[in-house]
């Protein structure tokens, strides 16, 4: 299989679990040296590393609270001093903190547009600085942008819907220097954090083809827009569900 990534650096937040973890695994089997960070999942993100070492490729696992502007930041530049680039940047990290409106807490909300918006934008910032012509900034949404579904959702909706529109925005702030900026909007996904069996029946059977995402799936469609045959693809929410949104 061809290595598309060869050559290429990628930084991956919130990359030691889930739909994250897909995405390093998969720039690294692509060619890409991956730096990835994680919060709290040391044991898992260790696993990783030495997984991708074991099959020659190169992995670095960085800890950061994605909350923290600070540790953004340092994980941009620390992916910089160990591979001298980076030429991909996914901003993964997100966190789901649900509750009805009468009793949401601020700090609450505070926290999750600190971590699913803002480390986004910093992180962005940060690493175009780095970029040369052909970069790629890919940010992962959800589906909920477009359709919430079910009530105590609607901070967590109104973070994904941020995230979509400033895709956009940044994608004209950035066209210019040949960097595309793109945002994959997974459905509902089976990971190791979502692992619920009665609730993926329930959402089964809103989904066109019956299933639940996997998280390859959705590391498959972050692998192309991180590739060569999508230089053409900026400022694009890109549904990936099965026909959730159908």
């Amino acid at each position: 299989m061809t290595q598309s990534l060869s050559g290429k650096v990628a930084l991956v937040t919130g990359g030691s679990r889930g739909i994250g973890a897909a995405i390093v695994r998969r720039l690294a089997a692509d060619g890409a040296a991956v730096a990835f960070t994680y919060s709290n999942a040391e044991d898992k993100a260790n696993e990783i590393v030495a997984d991708i070492a074991s099959k020659g490729g190169k992995a670095l696992a960085i800890k950061a609270d994605s909350a923290d502007p600070k540790a953004v930041q340092d994980a941009v530049a620390t992916t910089v001093e160990r591979f001298k680039a980076v030429d991909i940047l996914v901003n993964n990290a997100g966190i789901l903190i649900r509750s009805t409106l009468d009793d949401y807490d601020l700090g609450d909300f505070d926290r999750m547009f600190a971590v699913n918006v803002r480390a986004a934008f910093v992180g962005t910032q940060a690493a175009a600085k780095h970029m040369k012509e052909g970069g790629r900034i890919i940010n992962i949404g959800s589906v909920v942008a477009d359709r919430s579904a079910f009530p105590t959702a609607s901070v967590y909706s109104m973070t994904k819907g941020a995230v979509a529109s400033m895709t956009r925005g940044l994608s004209r702030d950035l066209g210019p220097r040949g960097i595309t900026v793109n945002n994959v909007q997974p459905g509902p996904t089976s990971t190791d954090m979502n692992s619920d069996k009665s609730s993926h029946e329930m959402l089964a059977q809103l989904i066109a083809l019956g299933r639940l995402g996997k998280d390859t799936e959705i590391a498959s469609l972050v692998a192309y827009l991180a590739g060569p045959e999508a230089s053409f693809i900026t400022g694009a929410s890109l549904t990936i569900d099965g026909g959730y949104l159908a």
